[in-house]
C-alpha cells in the first residue's frame, strides 16, 4: 500500500523522504511510525539511490510525539509494548542507515523527530528554527532515542542541560554548538542547500562514502546497543505515571502542570 503520511521520490541518485501532513504538524502518530522506517529502508535498498534528503511540508518540520498515543499507551499495556517495538525498530533503521542522509530542517522540530534528525550526516537549518526534546514537559523520559542522539553530538553536560530542562535550541545556537552542520538565512533556502549537499556526496565513490560513514558511526552503533533498550524501558515506566495524564491535560488546557511524582 502507498504511504499516507509521507512521500518518496528519487531523482538523479538522490532520494527524497518527505513528511506530507502539515495539517497534523507531521506528528509521529501510529501511522507515521509504521510508514517512516520502511520508506527509509526502501531507499537504502535501492541501488540507484546514493544519498537521501529528509524534508517536510508545512511551517514546522515535525511536532514529534502524539498526545493521543501517550494516553493510549498509558491505558493499554499492549499498545505501549507495540509502540516501544515500533520505536526501537525505527530508531535502529535511522541509526543504521548506510547511505548519506541530509535533513532539510526548515522549521521547528520536537521530541522523537529531533532524535531522528540528529542521526543525520548533515543538517541544514535557519537561525530561527528550534530544535527541542520536551519529553520531560510531558512527564516522560527522553527514552525513544534522545538520550543517545543528543550526547553523541554534544558534550554530555550540554545534552543534560537540554534534555533535563526540555528547553529548545535555536538553529543559531545549534550551529554554534556543532549540533547542525549548515546554516542558511531563510527557510526557502534550506531545501536547495540540502539537495546540493546530497548531490555532491552522491557523485562520490559510493563504497568509500558508505564505509566512511560506517566507520564514523561505529561508536554510535555501540551507544544504541548500550542505551536504547534502557531508554525505552524507562520511558515506559514514566508513561504509566499519573503525572503523564496531568501533563497531557495541562498541555491541552494551556496551563502549567501540577505534579505528584506518582
Amino acid at each position: 500500500m502507498s504511504p499516507t503520511a509521507l512521500s518518496v521520490e528519487v531523482v538523479d541518485g538522490v532520494g527524497e523522504l518527505r513528511l506530507t501532513r502539515p495539517e497534523l504538524l507531521n506528528r509521529f502518530d501510529e501511522v507515521l511510525l509504521g510508514e517512516l522506517g520502511p520508506a527509509l529502508q526502501s531507499l537504502g535498498d535501492d541501488p540507484a539511490v546514493r544519498a537521501v534528503v529528509w524534508t517536510s511540508a508545512g511551517k514546522h518540520f515535525s511536532a514529534g510525539g502524539d498526545t493521543d498515543e501517550i494516553l493510549a499507551s498509558h491505558s493499554d499495556p499492549a499498545h505501549l509494548d507495540a509502540g516501544i517495538a515500533r520505536g526501537k525498530e525505527l530508531y535502529r533503521t535511522f541509526a543504521g542507515f548506510a547511505k548519506p542522509l541530509v535533513v532539510a530542517l526548515h522549521g521547528h522540530t520536537f521530541g522523537v523527530a529531533t532524535s531522528l534528525v540528529l542521526l543525520a550526516d548533515a543538517i541544514v537549518t535557519t537561525p530561527t528554527a528550534r530544535l527541542s526534546d520536551p519529553h520531560v514537559h510531558m512527564a516522560l523520559v527522553a527514552g525513544d532515542g534522545g538520550a543517545i542522539s543528543w550526547p553523541v553530538n554534544l558534550p554530555l553536560i550540554k545534552a543534560k542541560r537540554h534534555l533535563l530542562w526540555g528547553e529548545p535550541l535555536t538553529g543559531q545556537e545549534a550551529f554554534e554548538l556543532g549540533l547542525v552542520s549548515d546554516l542558511v538565512d531563510s527557510p526557502d533556502k534550506v531545501r536547495d542547500v540540502a539537495f546540493d549537499l546530497a548531490a555532491r556526496v552522491a557523485a562520490l565513490p559510493p563504497i568509500a562514502v558508505q564505509l566512511t560513514k560506517a566507520t564514523l558511526n561505529a561508536g554510535l552503533a555501540a551507544r544504541v546497543d548500550e542505551l536504547l533498550d534502557v531508554g525505552f524501558a524507562n520511558e515506559a515506566i514514566s508513561n504509566r505515571s499519573a503525572d503523564v495524564l496531568e501533563a497531557v491535560t495541562a498541555f491541552k488546557e494551556g496551563r502549567p502542570g501540577t505534579w505528584t511524582g506518582k
